[in-house]
Formats: C-alpha cells, sequence, structure tokens
C-alpha cells in the first residue's frame, strides 16, 4: 500500500491562493506548493534570525582564580582575588577590575581585567587576562607569571 499523503486539489488551491492566486492540476500543485512554502519559512527563519540574534553576553563573577608562577623559586601557587579589591600576594599587588564568563551557549571562556603593581607601586600589568589564550595579552615580567584560570562566584 502506498503511504504517501494526498490532499485535494481544492483543498491546495485554497491553501495556495493566499501565495499569488496560483492554481495547479493534480501533481504540479504540491511542487509548486512546497516550493513557496520552503521560500516563506526560509524567509522566516531568517527574519527570526537576524531580530533575535542576541547580543554578546557575559556573566559577571565576584573572584579571580590566578595561577602565579614565582620564577626565581620555581613554585606555583593558584590564588583567589576578589573583584574590586586589591590583593597582596608576596611582593605583588593585585587588583581585578573585572571577571566574566562568556555566553554559557558559545564556547566556554573567562576574561578579567587585571592590574598588577610590585612593591614599589610601579604597575607591571594591566589589561585583559584571557583563559583560553593566556600567550595573546600575557604578563611580561622576568620574576612572575601569573595566568587566568578562571572566574567563579
Amino acid at each position: 500500500m502506498d503511504n504517501r499523503i494526498y490532499f485535494s486539489t481544492t483543498f491546495l488551491n485554497t491553501v495556495l491562493s493566499k501565495f499569488n492566486n496560483l492554481t495547479c492540476g493534480q501533481y504540479k500543485c504540491i511542487i509548486v506548493g512546497m516550493k513557496h512554502l520552503s521560500g516563506f519559512f526560509v524567509l522566516f527563519a531568517l527574519l527570526c534570525g537576524i531580530i533575535a540574534q542576541p547580543a554578546n553576553a557575559y556573566i559577571d563573577h565576584n573572584t579571580a582564580v590566578l595561577r602565579v608562577l614565582n620564577k626565581a623559586a620555581g613554585k606555583t601557587q593558584t590564588v583567589r582575588a576578589s573583584v574590586g579589591e586589591e590583593f597582596k600576594f608576596d611582593k605583588l599587588n593585585i587588583f581585578v577590575r573585572a571577571c566574566k564568563q562568556s555566553d554559557p551557549f558559545d564556547a566556554e571562556n573567562h576574561f578579567a581585567f587585571v592590574e598588577i603593581f610590585n612593591s614599589t607601586s610601579d604597575q607591571i600589568y594591566g589589561g585583559w587576562m584571557n583563559k583560553n589564550e593566556p600567550g595573546q595579552n600575557p604578563m611580561e615580567s622576568p620574576d612572575w607569571d601569573i595566568w587566568l584560570i578562571g572566574c567563579e562566584n
């Protein structure tokens, strides 16, 4: 038995009359109707995609998790610095101004705006750190390496 569903020509003529007042024969009607309906749905999907396109959303977090490498001692330590508060670590003063996570529907990434000062209050770093690409904007210091591990609440 044939499992195809056939609509009556009268029904399809009624539906397709909304699309340029088309008339159709027995099989040609189905093909013409599908072309118009698929075009309509493609246009609808494009308009929805353009109109409903979300802006890049970021999730703000309260704490930046940083890994600090003391090059002279050859030791690393993971530290947590609260956003908006100065954090003292050994001879460094670390100030995290923002810590954000990318939109959960995108590839996960974390960003932190960090300012780092040495003991004489000279700024040795200021800028955005990127978890997924730590070499994109690295801290260049002969004594320290610091990179972002992530952001958390």
